[in-house]
């Protein structure tokens, strides 16, 4: 018998990239151990299992870690208002760290000495997140950036044909050929005809969200209760339905906001790597709990601490994005954030309707808001007259820029 390379746990989805990967890898001599995360998608994990180990996989590990997810990855996301280019809420990238933990330390328990992915060498959102949690002592084998791979494999066509020469079932075709990556905090759909970024998504492509012209009428009113900065319970005022642990409550904010087509978006975006990429995507209960925390966040924290948490929060998206959740600098920025969470305590009351949330109102024990203070009708503790030695103090430097314009203009008129 011919020796093998050694041992490789491959990140197995099931689709096309991973399964041709799977019989690559026997190909080039490795015993393939096959890892398949359960982070919420839906997926038939028997047949994936029965199809790893048709393929050639030695042994199929399949863990659910969706609560593992939901707190210790989706959760920091929420306390930092996190957001890719003002827009993108990380569905992609929250999960991949999620996913090459337990990958490495099921390579650990095996003895193996590589992990494989099958992240493009194009994209990063999904390949840092394995890059950046694996040991020294494991290889990271990465066939989308290695030219043996990709110019026996220059496009999904290619992989199609190979898939069909192996006899491997892919659940794609060559009219359909878009990518779609789904966890339980979004689904995203790229390549094929998006990659025209002018091309309107074809009907049908949405699974998680209704379409917001045939959603319900009467809208879903829902009281999210959060404590430093999480979310810990949601009531639906209309049925009086609680959810109060993490994953549940992710479950039935993903259902309800579904259900209303609320968290689509079609965006490009600019990867690490430099190139801009069209990606469309569906996030309803992370788009639910942004609008929410975004709102008691304001009311509860003071104005000069959530700017600085504002620089942090962006400074966190994009190491996320960019793949470096297990960096130093990004443990030192959840820290952080976390820090600044510790006041964000009350209940938000919002609207889920026709693919929109609608803040309604907000209460909080540690609200800043003094409604003495600011009234119309309530002097309060407040003098009006101070305003005018406070506005002349801040006025003074547009005084002088305007009078430095004024002799500049008179002098460019001589």
């Amino acid at each position: 018998m011919a020796q093998t390379k050694g041992t490789v746990v491959l990140a197995y989805s099931g689709g096309l990239d991973t399964s041709c990967i799977l019989v690559w890898l026997k190909e080039q001599g490795y015993d393939v151990i096959a890892y398949l995360a359960n982070i919420g998608q839906k997926e038939d994990f028997d047949a994936a299992r029965k199809k790893a180990l048709a393929l050639g996989a030695k042994k199929v590990y399949i863990e659910d870690v969706s609560k593992e997810f939901v707190e210790q990855f989706i959760w920091p996301a929420v306390q930092a208002n996190a957001l890719y280019e003002d827009r993108y809420l990380l569905g992609t990238a929250l999960a991949r760290p999620c996913i090459a933990r337990g990958l490495v330390e099921v390579a650990q328990r095996e003895g193996a000495q590589h992990v494989a992915h099958g992240a493009t060498g194009k994209g990063t959102k999904r390949a840092g997140g394995f890059l950046s949690h694996a040991p020294a002592s494991h290889q990271v084998i990465a066939p989308w950036r290695m030219p043996e791979f990709y110019q026996r494999f220059p496009g999904r066509r290619e992989l199609m044909d190979y898939a069909k020469e192996h006899g491997i079932p892919v659940p794609v075709t060559p009219q359909t050929p878009w990518s779609m990556d789904e966890n339980l905090m979004h689904i995203s759909y790229e390549a094929g005809i998006l990659e025209n970024p002018k091309n309107q998504a074809p009907p049908g492509l949405y699974t998680k969200t209704r379409d917001p012209a045939t959603s319900p009428d009467i809208p879903d009113v829902l009281e999210i209760q959060f404590e430093r900065g999480v979310p810990v319970k949601v009531t639906n005022a209309g049925d009086g339905a609680t959810r109060c642990t993490a994953l549940e409550l992710f479950v039935y904010l993903n259902d309800i906001a579904g259900k209303h087509g609320v968290g689509r978006i079609d965006i490009v975006e600019n990867r690490f790597v430099g190139m801009k990429s069209r990606g469309i995507y569906e996030t309803p209960a992370g788009t639910i709990l942004y609008h929410a925390h975004l709102d008691i966040e304001a009311f509860t924290m003071d104005r000069e601490v959530r700017k600085i948490k504002q620089g942090l929060a962006l400074k966190f998206s994009e190491l996320v994005y960019n793949g470096f959740w297990h960096s130093p600098e990004c443990e030192f920025l959840r820290e952080c954030i976390g820090r600044s969470q510790e006041a964000v305590l009350g209940t938000v009351r919002l609207s889920v309707f026709k693919g929109q949330v609608y803040i309604l109102g907000r209460e909080s024990p540690r609200s800043l808001y003094n409604e003495e203070l600011v009234s119309m009708n309530v002097q309060g503790d407040y003098e009006p007259a101070d305003a005018t030695g406070f506005i002349n103090i801040n006025s003074l430097r547009l005084k002088e820029y305007h009078r430095l314009q004024s002799k500049v203009t008179a002098k460019q008129d001589e």
